[in-house]
């Protein structure tokens, strides 16, 4: 019985970033020997423990052999009798398929450490096609690890759209989709993810709201990118530059244009009302991949709003009322802070255009705290019903924004 420290911990190592969570895999064992040694059984697919004073994962060596479609159609034997190379040849990326025992010694079959050095992303093996997983874990690896000068290697792009042309992504669930998804939005080039997709010809399976935007054309004096799916994924990085690790501000980055792609070619460059024809094939996207609340609401407002925001200094006193009534704010604040940063997202993610200030992000915010500090107490009058109430505050608020917005800003 021999233990190995594998997978992420290595490699995360070996690239001198912080070190997240520590999986191990265990040889020459049986689960019989593991619960003796007073390891607790957690794994339902496979045997997996957790050590009895840190926690840590410690799963049985293992192989496995296609036997369905899908990520799921796996049979998986776990032996005493299976080695640590069988186990690390089962494994997506040669990345991850390095091992350390408790010497600190490698153990590195597949020339993991090498493709480190050389920053490439390559599959272990031809077993890489049984597991259509493995294409988005490969797009989420690369939103991860491209600012550090990441690729992935010709053969495994070859390999990716393979699997994409012959509709193995079909299979995948929505959970895990969205999983993927999640973790590249908040990685830090969620424009990776995108263009790995895109280029193995595998977004339009995953999300092909967003495939649609590549192609269509924007004017080109506000988009110099003039692409909306190159603007698509520049606005996701500066979402992740702006909201480090934000999922939520990240998924209404990459799905606050989405109308674009239903702008009849007639009209193109423009994108007259791309915001309210949006909205539909964003709710689509929400139901099938069942995303949180927290992101669909958000998704929903930045689609619909985003312009009405970039046109705050235009707009009338009570404009920015309604906008502000539609948007929830006085109920939930807490939302136009994050709706202001999606937007300042949008406005900087065009090319040449990163480094331009946003003044609509921190004027949306001082003027919703000018007019929430109106309540309602301040304006009832004996004798005033419901919706007189209503109408009175509301007055007293358009008029709290039009007063912070005539004082100089400080």
């Amino acid at each position: 019985m021999k233990t190995y420290l594998v997978g992420g911990a290595v490699r995360d190592r070996l690239l001198g970033l912080a070190p997240g969570d520590r999986d191990f895999v265990v040889v020459g064992a049986t689960p019989e020997a593991m619960e003796a040694a007073g390891f607790r059984p957690v794994g339902r697919d496979f045997p997996v423990f957790l050590h009895p004073d840190t926690g840590e994962e410690h799963a049985l060596a293992r192989t496995e052999r296609k036997s369905g479609r899908g990520y799921r159609g796996f049979v998986v034997h776990a032996d005493p009798a299976v080695t640590l190379e069988q186990d690390l040849e089962r494994r997506d990326f040669t990345i991850n398929a390095i091992a350390e025992d408790a010497d600190g010694n490698l153990v590195d079959p597949f020339g993991g450490v090498s493709d480190l050095e050389a920053r490439v992303l390559r599959h272990v093996g031809p077993a890489f096609v049984e597991d259509p997983l493995r294409v988005l874990r490969a797009a989420r690896f690369m939103a991860r690890f491209a600012p550090l000068g990441f690729r992935v290697a010709g053969e495994t792009q070859a390999l990716m759209r393979g699997m994409a042309a012959g509709g193995e992504l079909a299979d995948l669930v929505p959970e895990r989709v969205w999983q993927e998804l999640s973790r590249a939005l908040a990685s830090a080039r969620p424009s990776a993810f995108l263009h790995t997709l895109h280029e193995a010809g595998a977004l339009d399976a995953v999300l092909p709201e967003v495939a649609a935007l590549y192609g269509v054309p924007q004017r080109a004096e506000y988009h110099p990118e003039i692409d909306t799916g190159i603007h698509t994924g520049m606005v996701c990085d500066m979402a992740a530059t702006l909201a480090p690790g934000d999922a939520v501000v990240g998924f209404a980055a990459m799905t606050h244009d989405l109308g674009k792609a239903l702008t009849p070619p007639a009209e193109w460059p423009k994108h007259i009302g791309h915001e309210q024809r949006g909205v539909a094939p964003l709710r689509a996207l929400c139901e099938r991949l069942k995303v949180p609340s927290a992101h669909r609401e958000l998704a929903v407002l930045a689609c619909r709003e985003h312009l009405n925001v970039h046109r705050l200094f235009e707009v009338r006193d009570r404009t920015v009322h309604t906008l502000l009534e539609r948007c929830d704010a006085f109920r939930k604040p807490a939302r136009i802070a994050l709706l202001a940063t999606v937007c300042e997202a949008d406005k900087r993610g065009r090319l040449g255009l990163a480094d331009v200030p946003y003044p609509q992000g921190p004027e949306l915010l001082r003027l919703l705290d000018a007019a929430r500090a109106v309540q309602a107490r301040d304006v009832l009058r004996e004798g005033m019903t419901g919706p007189a109430i209503g109408e009175a505050l509301a007055r007293a608020r358009i008029a709290a924004i039009g007063r912070a917005r005539s004082e100089p800003v400080t």
